[in-house]
């Protein structure tokens, strides 16, 4: 369950499947006043959902993974309702008291901590092995073309705590346009729903007769792809989603620096860095190698175990 921001969903189905589960998604809506409120205060979690997104109601689920502040309520509703047997599991800190569900699984720079939190080094993600050689065969006819070593690019945009501006992306261009010079690389560069198109222009101008290539956002997108192609990633440090997904592939991750703070972000990408998965980028390429961190698959040999599920 969640309120269908992107990264979210990724997460909630990335540990059902590690789980060995096929879920049923759920896209909650929330309407005024109680989306603007703490879970406590609302008197009837179920009827405060709008009709805009998915209702709740019996038979009630054996296992709820839900994830998003909007769902903290709606999910210890659920559990009230089933008598206590669905098993409530909520990612991220829910800004409630912990012990009132089942499991919780936080990330480190959360600092969430407590007899049921399960703590991450970073977000939940379902970018494995397998999933990561069955997209780099989809895609690599596709890149025959380009020079080595290759580079994936993965471009965020602005939020709560960074900006994402023109300045900013010229300096970006002007790193990855030296890199090409000096190096010989070729760059594949995937933009998020986030990443403004000023941002774009400017890169694909500064990138200009560079061996780049761009996703223009048709036909499926190639970030697995990419991801399982590339030789190293460079990614914007916006997204510890992105961050993440890439410290799957192994392969040395690169962050851009971006206008903004977050002590938070500060917190995750300084716990990267002193993990070996990380460095900033500067325009130039080294190479290192590091075990992929494992936590989804931690988590999800812990649910089944809380489940009395086999171990896969």
């Amino acid at each position: 369950m969640t309120d269908g921001k992107i990264g979210m969903v990724k997460q909630c189905v990335a540990l059902a499947e590690a789980i060995g589960l096929t879920p049923v998604m759920k896209q909650i809506s929330v309407g005024r006043p109680w989306r603007w409120l703490p879970a406590p205060l609302w008197p009837d979690p179920i009827r405060a959902l709008s009709t805009k997104g998915d209702i709740l109601a019996p038979p009630w689920p054996d296992l709820l993974i839900a994830t998003g502040r909007l769902t903290v309520a709606p999910s210890l509703a659920v559990k009230r309702h089933s008598k206590g047997r669905c098993m409530c599991v909520q990612l991220q800190n829910p800004g409630a008291a912990s012990g009132q569900f089942d499991l919780v699984i936080a990330p480190q720079h959360d600092r969430l901590r407590g007899d049921n939190v399960l703590t991450t080094l970073g977000a939940l993600h379902g970018v494995t092995e397998t999933v990561l050689s069955a997209a780099a065969e989809r895609f690599r006819d596709s890149v025959a073309d380009m020079p080595r070593p290759l580079v994936a690019v993965l471009l965020g945009g602005p939020n709560g705590a960074f900006r994402f501006n023109r300045r900013t992306a010229e300096r970006l261009g002007d790193d990855l346009a030296q890199l090409a010079r000096r190096q010989g690389v070729g760059l594949l560069v995937t933009p998020s729903r986030r990443t403004p198109n000023d941002v774009i222009e400017v890169l694909r101008e500064r990138l200009a007769g560079m061996t780049a290539r761009f996703w223009n956002g048709d036909g499926e997108n190639p970030y697995h792809g990419y991801l399982g192609l590339c030789d190293a990633v460079i990614v914007t440090e916006d997204s510890v989603n992105m961050v993440t997904e890439a410290s799957g592939t192994g392969k040395p991750i690169y962050v851009v620096a971006l206008e903004g703070s977050s002590a938070k972000f500060a917190r995750f990408h300084n716990a990267m860095r002193e993990a070996g998965i990380c460095r900033g980028f500067d325009g130039r390429l080294e190479a290192w190698h590091y075990e992929p961190p494992n936590d989804t698959a931690r988590v999800a040999a812990e649910v089944r175990q809380k489940l009395g599920l086999a171990t896969v």
